[in-house]
C-alpha cells in the first residue's frame, strides 16, 4: 500500500489521534492514523461510495481504514460484508489509479459468494483487457481470487494470453494467479503447459522464477516429468537468481526421490548443485550450499560447500552472516569435524552485534570444539550470556551438555557453569532447561553424581518454581541414598520441610522416607523429622508422613519383605494417571475391591470417542469428560459382541492398517485387538459408490502362512450404504500367552444392488461380486504395549538379566540416522530413550518402557 495511504495525505485530523508519548514536551508525540477508530463509524464514512460526485480522497480513507479493521483480526457480519461489496464496485467509476488499486484489494477482501462475484466480473474483465498495465495486472490478481471453476473456463484464453504477455508485470500477476488457482482447478492450469514453458524462457527474472513454480507445480505428480524438466534447465537456461534457487531446491529433491547419491549414480545433477557455489548471486550460493550440507556426501564433496559459508562468516551483511552459521550449525550436529575449519571464524562472530549469531557461533563452537579448548569456550560463554534474552541461553544450555557428554572429564567446569547460571535472573524455562542438564549429566556420568546433586541442592534453598523445587527433591531421592555421604543432603531436605509451600513440603517427606528406607545409619534421624511433620497444617503432608513412619516402622504390611518396601517408595507408577482416573470414575462401590492391574497400561488415545457437534458448548456445571484410552474404547465394543465376550481382558489393539489404496472403490484397514489366547481381526470398511448397494459383506482370511492360528468365528456385516462404514470380525485361536507372527491373505465378498440415486431405493435382486485386499501380518510389535516408567535408572537395574535378547536386523539403505532409528521402532515397536546426546552414536531400545506381552 502506497505511504501516502497510510500516514501522509490520509492523516487527516480527524483521523490522527495520539497513542504514544515519548516525553512531556507536545512536540515530541507520535501520531497514528487509525488510533481509536471503530467499526461502526467506518461504516457509516463507507456511505460515501454511493455520492454522485465521488470525493477520492475521501473514499480513499474510508477504504484504508476498512482495510486496517480487517488486517487487525475485526470481523464484518454478512449483511455488512455485502453492503461495504456493493459501495465499493460503484467506485469503479472514477477513473483514480490509487483509488482504483485500493478498490481491487477491497474486492479481494470481502467478496463472499458467488452473487456477488458475477456482478463485478465485468468491470474486472474489463480492466483486464485495458490498455493500462497496472489495471491488467491487478484486475487478473482479483479475478482469479473471487472466481470459481464455472467463471474460470471464461477468462482462461484470456489468462493464457497474458502468461505470454510481453509486460514482465502483467505476465508475473498470471503466473502467480495460476500458482493459486491449481489448488483448486488444476486440470484447468494444466491446459496451460505450453504457455508456462514459453514464460520459464523469459528473460524477465520475476516472470521466470513464477513460471518455473508453475510448471514444477504443474508436473508435480509425475516423477518423470519432473526430472526431465530438472534434466533440462540445469544445462544453463536459467537467469534469475530466484529461478536457480527453485531449480537448486526441485534437483535435491529429484535426487532424493530417486535415491542417486553420489557414489553409485549419475554426476550431472551433483556436478550442477557444485557449480551453482560459483553463481554470481549469493542467494544461489547459500541455497546450493544448503542443500550439498543436507545430502548424504563425502567429506570432500561436503569442503566445496563449507569454503562458501566460511566465506559468508566474515561478510559485512549480517542476514549472509547468520544464513552461513545457522547452515554450519545444522552440518555441526552430524558432521563436527567437517566444521572444524570455521573455529576461529566461528570465534569472531561470538562478539556479533547481532545476538541470534552470536549465539549460533556459540553453539556451533561447542559442537565441533576439542577438548583442550573446553576451558577456554566456559570463560568466553560466561561474559556472552547476561547480554542474550532466555531463549537463547537455552540454546546455549542445552549445547553445553551435549559437549559435556562428548567430553565426560570436563563435568566439573561445565556444572560449575550450570550452577553458576541457576542463581543469575531468569525465567522458569530457562531454570527448568539448566535443571534438566544437570540431572542428564549426573544420570550419565557416574563422577559428576555428588558435586551435581550439591548444586541442585543450593539452588532449591533460593529456587521460586514450585515444580523445579520437587523436581529436584524427586530425583535426590532416588540419587542422593546411592552417594558415599547421604547424611550432606538431609539439612537440604528438611529446610525445604520447614519453608517451602505444601506442594514441596509433601515431596520433600517423600524424599526424607526414600533416605530413611535405603541408608539404615539415617533411619533414626529421619524418623524424628518425620514425627515432626505430624503436626503440618496441610493433610497431605500429614498422611505422607503418617503412611511413611507406619511403612519404615514396619507397622504396616507393605509385601513380605523389605525389597517390596523399597519398590513401594521407588517403584514408579505404571499406569497413565488419565487411564487410572477414567478407570477410577467408571468404578461402582460393590463388595470387589479396585483393582488397579486391570487398568488400561497404555498412553496413547483412539478416536472412537462421539464427536462435539460444531457450535454446542458444554453446560458450565458439566464435568469435563474422562480421557478413554484405546484399549478401554475398544474393549467395551468387543465385550457387547457374544461372539467375543468370553476371551478375558483386552492387551492391545493396534493402529489401522489399510488394505486398500486410497480413491479406490471400497475403503478397508483391519485393526488387529490381541488377547491372552486369541486374536480378533476388525475389518472397517467404507463403500464409496454412491449407485450401490452392498449386502452379507464378509471377509474370507486365508491363515495358511500362520500356522500358530486357527479360525474359529466370523461376524460380517449386513448392510453397507454408499458413504458409510461398517465393521467386519474375524477371530483366530493361538497359544495362550504366546506373541504368535504370521501373514494373512484377505478377499472381501459381498453382494452388489443398484440404488437409483434420485430415490434412493436399491434393486431387489443383487449380484455376488468380490474384491481383493492387501495383506498384512501379525508382528512381535503387535505384543509390546508402551507403559510410562519415571524412573528409568531404577527401572533398568531391576530388570533380570534374562530377559537381553540379540538380534540383527536388515534396515536396507535409509537417509538419516533419524529415518533408521524410526526404522528399528517400527519393527521393535519398541521406544527410544535418551538424554542428550551420548559418546557414541548408540541406539538403545528399552523393553524397562514397554509391558512385554509373555
Amino acid at each position: 500500500m502506497p505511504r501516502s495511504l497510510v500516514g501522509g495525505d490520509l492523516a487527516g485530523p480527524d483521523m490522527a489521534q495520539p497513542y504514544m508519548k515519548k516525553d512531556d514536551d507536545d512536540e515530541e508525540v507520535e501520531y497514528s492514523p487509525f488510533f481509536g477508530i471503530e467499526k461502526g463509524a467506518v461504516l457509516q464514512e463507507a456511505r460515501a461510495f454511493h455520492d454522485p460526485q465521488l470525493d477520492v480522497r475521501r473514499c480513499s480513507q474510508v477504504i484504508t481504514k476498512l482495510l486496517y479493521l480487517l488486517n487487525q483480526g475485526e470481523t464484518f457480519t454478512k449483511v455488512e460484508a455485502t453492503e461495504v461489496f456493493f459501495a465499493v464496485t460503484k467506485l469503479f467509476q472514477s477513473s483514480d489509479a490509487g483509488l482504483r488499486r485500493l478498490v481491487y484489494l477491497m474486492i479481494k477482501e470481502v467478496s463472499t459468494s458467488s452473487d456477488e462475484v458475477i456482478i463485478v466480473t465485468s468491470s474486472l474483465m474489463k480492466d483486464m483487457n485495458s490498455k493500462t498495465d497496472m489495471y491488467r495486472a491487478n484486475a487478473i490478481r482479483v479475478l482469479c481470487r473471487i472466481i470459481d471453476g464455472t467463471l474460470l473456463t471464461q477468462i482462461e484464453r484470456y489468462l493464457k494470453q497474458a502468461i505470454v504477455d510481453k509486460n514482465p508485470v502483467v505476465a508475473s500477476a498470471a503466473l502467480v494467479s495460476g500458482i493459486h488457482l491449481a489448488q483448486a482447478n488444476p486440470e484447468i492450469v494444466k491446459r496451460w503447459s505450453n504457455e508456462v514453458q514459453e514464460a520459464v524462457q523469459s528473460r524477465a527474472p520475476l516472470v521466470q522464477f513464477h513460471g518455473l513454480a508453475l510448471l514444477h507445480q504443474i508436473r508435480q505428480n509425475d516423477r518423470l516429468a519432473v526430472s526431465k524438466l530438472v534434466s533440462s534447465l540445469t544445462r544453463g537456461s536459467v537467469r534469475s537468481p530466484l529461478a536457480q534457487c527453485l531449480l537448486i531446491r526441485y534437483t535435491s529433491q529429484v535426487m532424493r526421490e530417486s535415491s542417486m547419491n553420489t557414489q553409485t549414480g549419475d554426476r550431472p545433477f551433483f556436478d550442477f548443485l557444485e557449480s551453482s557455489l560459483r553463481h554470481k548471486s549469493e542467494m544461489v550460493i547459500l541455497e546450493a550450499a544448503r542443500k550439498i550440507t543436507e545430502m548424504d556426501v563425502t567429506s570432500r564433496e561436503l569442503a566445496p560447500a563449507i569454503t562458501v559459508l566460511q566465506l559468508f562468516l566474515s561478510s559485512s551483511k549480517p542476514v549472509l552472516r547468520f544464513a552461513a552459521v545457522r547452515t554450519l550449525n545444522k552440518v555441526a550436529m552430524t558432521r563436527p569435524l567437517a566444521v572444524t575449519n570455521c573455529n576461529v571464524d566461528l570465534e569472531s562472530l561470538m562478539s556479533d552485534t547481532n545476538r541470534s549469531i552470536a549465539t549460533l557461533a556459540i553453539t556451533t563452537l561447542l559442537k565441533t570444539g576439542n577438548e583442550s579448548s573446553v576451558d577456554r569456550l566456559m570463560k568466553q560463554i560466561t561474559n556472552f550470556m547476561s547480554d542474550i534474552a532466555d531463549e537463547f541461553k537455552i540454546v546455549v544450555v542445552e549445547a553445553i551438555r551435549s559437549l559435556c557428554l562428548k567430553f565426560p572429564l570436563k563435568y566439573r567446569s561445565m556444572l560449575n557453569f550450570l550452577s553458576n547460571s541457576l542463581r543469575e535472573e531468569g525465567g522458569f524455562e530457562y531454570k527448568k532447561a539448566i535443571v534438566d542438564s544437570i540431572i542428564t549429566l549426573i544420570s550419565e556420568i557416574p563422577d559428576a553424581k555428588e558435586i551435581g546433586l550439591l548444586h541442585l541442592c543450593e539452588f532449591i534453598e533460593d529456587c521460586e518454581f514450585t515444580y523445579l523445587s520437587s523436581q529436584i527433591l524427586h530425583f535426590l531421592g532416588n540419587e542422593g541414598p546411592r552417594t558415599s555421604d547421604p547424611s550432606r543432603y538431609i539439612r537440604y531436605i528438611h529446610n525445604r520441610v520447614i519453608l517451602e509451600n505444601a506442594t514441596v513440603r509433601a515431596s520433600a517427606v517423600s524424599t526424607l522416607a526414600k533416605f530413611g528406607a535405603l541408608v539404615d545409619t539415617l533411619k533414626p534421624r529421619i524418623f524424628v523429622l518425620l514425627r515432626r511433620c505430624l503436626f503440618d497444617t496441610e493433610d497431605e503432608v500429614r498422611d505422607r508422613a503418617t503412611l511413611y513412619l507406619q511403612t519404615l516402622g514396619g507397622e504396616v504390611a507393605i509385601g513380605n519383605n523389605e525389597k517390596d518396601v523399597k519398590d513401594f517408595l521407588f517403584g514408579s507408577l505404571d499406569v497413565p494417571l488419565a487411564n487410572l482416573e477414567a478407570s477410577l470414575r467408571t468404578y461402582e462401590p460393590s463388595e470387589e475391591p479396585f483393582d488397579i492391574s486391570l487398568v488400561s497400561r497404555e498412553v496413547r488415545s483412539l478416536p472412537l470417542q462421539e464427536k462435539k457437534a460444531p457450535g454446542k458448548k458444554a453446560p458450565a456445571t458439566a464435568a469435563a469428560p474422562a480421557p478413554v484410552s484405546a484399549v478401554d474404547a475398544y474393549q467395551k465394543m468387543l465385550s457387547s459382541i457374544p461372539e467375543f465376550a468370553g476371551f478375558g481382558r483386552l492387551f492391545k489393539s493396534s493402529e489401522p492398517v489399510e488394505l486398500t489404496e486410497a480413491e479406490t472403490e471400497y475403503a478397508v484397514n483391519v485393526v488387529k485387538h490381541i488377547y491372552d489366547s486369541y486374536v480378533v481381526l476388525q475389518y472397517n470398511c467404507t463403500n464409496t459408490i454412491e449407485e450401490q448397494l452392498l449386502e452379507d459383506v464378509t471377509v474370507c482370511v486365508d491363515a495358511s502362512d500362520a500356522e500358530e492360528f486357527s479360525e474359529i468365528c466370523s461376524k460380517p456385516l449386513a448392510s453397507l450404504p454408499y458413504s458409510s462404514t461398517g465393521q467386519i470380525f474375524v477371530a483366530f485361536e493361538k497359544p495362550e500367552r504366546v506373541p504368535a507372527v504370521g501373514k494373512f491373505l484377505n478377499l472381501l465378498k459381498f453382494t452388489v444392488k443398484e440404488v437409483d440415486t434420485s430415490t434412493g431405493e436399491a434393486d431387489e435382486d443383487g449380484v455376488e461380486d468380490e474384491y481383493q485386499l492387501e495383506e498384512f501380518e501379525v508382528v512381535a510389535a503387535d505384543y509390546m504395549l508402551r507403559v510410562p516408567v519415571s524412573n528409568f535408572r531404577n527401572a533398568w537395574e531391576n530388570m533380570d538379566p534374562e530377559s537381553e535378547r540379540v538380534d540383527e536386523y536388515g534396515l536396507g539403505v535409509r537417509e538419516s540416522l533419524a529415518e533408521a532409528v524410526s526404522a528399528v521402532i517400527n519393527i521393535l515397536g519398541m521406544q527410544p530413550w535418551h538424554r542428550g546426546c551420548t559418546k557414541k552414536c548408540k541406539i538403545t531400545l528399552l523393553p524397562a518402557f514397554w509391558r512385554v506381552y509373555r
